[in-house]
């Protein structure tokens, strides 16, 4: 496998990626005792932090690894909004397809003490879109997608992705001959039909599938499933530290993990995924972008918070 070609290529490759939108706020601090009123610690904070999460991660690590990327979601009216529009477009990140709408910006705020999660609080609304505000993404969708090399659809069940709104996704792509590359959700597989890739994780699989994967065996019949009954060219099963296995209709391949150590899985789904699609956009077989987007994967999970992986390190990584 010629990996050096292959990040190389990924210089000049545009990815659209539409999802949900999500502002990542970290809480760092320590915790030295337990608190009086109910046995809960004390975390005495020292500082604050955010980072771009969920679809808008998925683009930051397109950057990262030296391609292009543009967003499609929508934002709330309100600062964080225009925080997470800022820090995109700080990154590089187009964000002519974000529509603002009366939901508020999904925010997730973790607290973080000692390297460990403490707790971690959602605010969201999470109904699907309609009316103006779908027609008007539909709209977009199809009036830039014929700019890009490849599509990523960033499914965190936050309401941006519906079955219709991927269905458009896939006619418009098949017309193009681009790759759909799809992070499920459990509840949405059925949205999926016709999509190039979904990467789901074990228990996603397993839900998805409606097979309950406890060995090999369940896990060959769960990926073979998925391929078959959702018409897709790949499923990559990611199986944490057992690695990834990759479900082709000529094949099954299983790669085995290369990270080094595991502090935090946050984000780790939206590496695999840019991974996989922009090495794919830039000339990859399908194995061959599941091996660098696995290595992509190691890099990630080996730091604390969401990260994202640099051709320099995936290079180091295949050393």
């Amino acid at each position: 496998m010629d990996y050096r070609g292959i990040i190389k290529n990924f210089s000049g490759r545009k990815i659209l990626v539409i999802g949900d939108l999500i502002l990542d706020h970290y809480i760092w601090g320590k915790v030295n005792r337990i608190s009086p009123e109910a046995p809960v610690p004390v975390v005495e904070v020292s500082r604050e932090s955010s980072l771009l999460g969920g679809a808008a991660n998925v683009a930051r690590n397109i950057i990262a690894l030296g391609g292009e990327a543009a967003v499609v979601g929508t934002v709330g009216h309100d600062r964080a909004g225009e925080m997470l529009a800022a820090m995109l477009e700080s990154e590089g990140i187009s964000t002519g397809g974000i529509f603002e709408t009366k939901r508020p910006t999904t925010i997730k705020t973790r607290v973080i003490a000692h390297n460990q999660q403490v707790v971690r609080f959602d605010r969201e609304d999470s109904t699907y879109l309609g009316g103006k505000v779908l027609k008007d993404i539909s709209g977009y969708i199809a009036s830039v997608l014929g700019n890009f090399d490849a599509v990523i659809i960033s499914d965190y069940k936050k309401g941006m992705i519906s079955g219709s709104l991927v269905a458009l996704t896939v006619k418009l792509a098949m017309k193009r001959q681009l790759f759909v590359a799809v992070d499920p959700k459990v509840g949405h597989f059925n949205f999926y039909r016709g999509v190039s890739l979904i990467t789901p994780n074990m228990s996603e699989a397993s839900l998805g599938s409606g097979i309950e994967i406890r060995d090999d065996s369940t896990l060959h019949k769960a990926g073979r499933k998925l391929l078959r009954n959702l018409h897709l060219k790949a499923v990559l099963i990611t199986r944490g530290e057992d690695g990834m296995s990759l479900f082709t209709n000529n094949s099954t391949v299983h790669i085995p993990t290369v990270a080094q150590k595991v502090y935090d899985v946050t984000g780790a789904g939206d590496t695999v995924i840019s991974a996989f699609a922009l090495a794919y956009a830039a000339g990859a077989t399908l194995e061959e972008a599941a091996e660098l987007s696995n290595h992509a994967a190691g890099i990630v999970v080996g730091e604390v918070g969401t990260a994202v992986a640099t051709p320099a390190q995936i290079i180091r990584s295949y050393r």
